[in-house]
């Protein structure tokens, strides 16, 4: 009789299970995908110790997580780089291939889409940059249950605003903002909110702050803490950016102020992994951490003295490795193995089929991701891009493909020939040595899989076959 009560008891709590540990036994965990703007590989001090600004909460990430050395962008700049994460098509197939108000086509389903599909409560903080309000590419048509943030890039760059973006029962509005209050501070308010509002249920969010971006603005009260009593900047001798047109804003010690831009978004990396912690939904939440290309010098913005790329070549807008390798640190108890560093090399279309995986999400086979969740798991990678492509269009056309550890490079402006750059990356992650005089073969071989990696644009503003005459 007593072994029955005991039983009764046993099932009774079983069917009153708070609705986290539901979530955990339905086997779909939370996932966070935190996008900086224009991080570079060596602005982190857990891919770069020599960075003048340490990073000690992102590199908890890594401790407590696995850190991916041979991860890369969808492109080399912001509005492309973010189509290929939401999509999962290289640059050969997106699209969007560049930056300009380009909106994603109603036929362009996202990540969120699938997510979203799958039973998922879907959250966007930040910048967008993939559709204006009246376009189809508006977040709230592309899978987001909230949105708080800017819609244009341009507007982006600009930290202190009269006005954002919300999405909100289903409506995408405008909301105007307190000009004097930093919009990094309100986007992240923002993304806390909406963790706290749906911590019981399986939920995606994607925060796509702004920082490290030009303009470099920050609070007076942040730029105090790199400068001296005096207000000099700790960081000096200063070479100011003084604003010219409608360009970003003056900034007289434009080091100090991306050294605050930083110190913030680590301070709110580490707002954030507590509150998973206080809510209890820690160790049911993966978290990513990337950016969206390679570092900036624009408004001030000095990459060589931050050591900005470490140990690669370029820039953002280049296709050397400092314009499109990234770092990705990925976070999940018992999920992802920790403190171990992994060199698998993958992409921004495989965020989409490698969520899929994780979430039990379907995800079409006519993407250009694989999954990489056995990666993540710390297992063997047995399934393996043949080759990563990318292309860029601003000024001149290049054209990058990397297969294994060659990557041919192509540079072509119109009336002119083509130049080809051969790289081994295994001996020469810097790009130091082109190598293509001494390796035709594999120049032609890899010349030749360029061509086939692509298809034509789609949109007129990307189609560059003028420029091949």
């Amino acid at each position: 009789m007593r072994f029955h009560k005991i039983v009764l008891l046993l099932s009774g709590v079983l069917m009153f299970k708070p609705a986290v540990a539901q979530q955990r036994d339905a086997g779909k965990p939370n996932i966070i995908f935190i996008l900086a703007d224009d991080l570079g590989y060596g602005n982190l001090s857990s891919y770069n110790p020599k960075t003048p600004v340490s990073t000690p909460n992102i590199d908890k990430l890594a401790q407590e997580g696995t850190k991916f050395t041979r991860f890369y962008a969808g492109s080399t700049v912001c509005a492309p780089s973010r189509a290929s994460l939401m999509t999962g098509k290289h640059m050969g197939n997106a699209y969007v291939r560049g930056n300009g108000n380009v909106s994603l086509r109603a036929k362009d389903t996202t990540l969120a889409e699938y997510l979203q599909r799958s039973g998922y409560v879907t959250g966007m903080f930040g910048k967008w940059g993939l559709g204006l309000e009246n376009e189809p590419g508006a977040p709230h048509l592309k899978g987001f249950d909230s949105f708080y943030g800017y819609l244009l890039q341009r507007h982006a760059h600009y930290y202190f605003t009269d006005h954002l973006f919300q999405v909100k029962d289903k409506k995408l509005t405008k909301v105007k903002v307190d000009s004097s209050q930093y919009t990094q501070d309100l986007i992240m308010e923002n993304a806390l909110t909406f963790i706290q509002d749906h911590k019981d249920r399986p939920f995606f969010l994607y925060l796509s702050t702004t920082l490290p971006h030009a303009e470099l603005q920050v609070p007076d009260t942040l730029l105090r803490r790199f400068q001296h009593a005096d207000g000099t900047s700790k960081f000096a001798p200063e070479k100011p950016y003084i604003r010219k047109g409608e360009s970003y804003h003056t900034q007289l010690q434009p080091r100090a102020a991306f050294a605050a831009m930083m110190y913030r978004l680590d301070q709110d990396i580490a707002r954030l992994m507590q509150q998973l912690k206080q809510l209890g939904i820690d160790e049911n939440t993966y978290v990513f951490f990337t950016s969206d290309n390679g570092p900036h010098q624009e408004g001030g913005g000095d990459p060589e003295f931050f050591d900005s790329n470490g140990p690669l070549k370029g820039l953002k807008r280049d296709l050397y490795e400092g314009g499109i390798r990234v770092p990705l640190l990925v976070r999940a108890p018992g999920k992802v193995p920790a403190g171990k560093e992994r060199n698998d090399i993958w992409a921004f279309w495989d965020v989409l089929p490698t969520l899929g995986s994780l979430t039990q999400t379907a995800t079409p086979s006519s993407i250009d991701g694989i999954s990489f969740a056995n990666a993540l798991k710390g297992q063997k990678q047995a399934k393996q891009h043949d080759y990563l492509y990318w292309q860029f269009n601003e000024g001149n056309h290049k054209e990058a493909i990397m297969q294994g550890d060659w990557k041919l490079i192509r540079f072509k402006e119109k009336g002119k020939a083509e130049v080809l750059e051969l790289y081994n990356l295994r001996t020469d992650v810097g790009e130091e040595k082109n190598v293509a005089t001494a390796n035709p073969a594999k120049v032609k071989a890899l010349r030749a899989l360029m061509e086939k990696a692509k298809s034509p644009a789609e949109h007129p503003l990307f189609d560059w076959s003028a420029v091949e005459n």
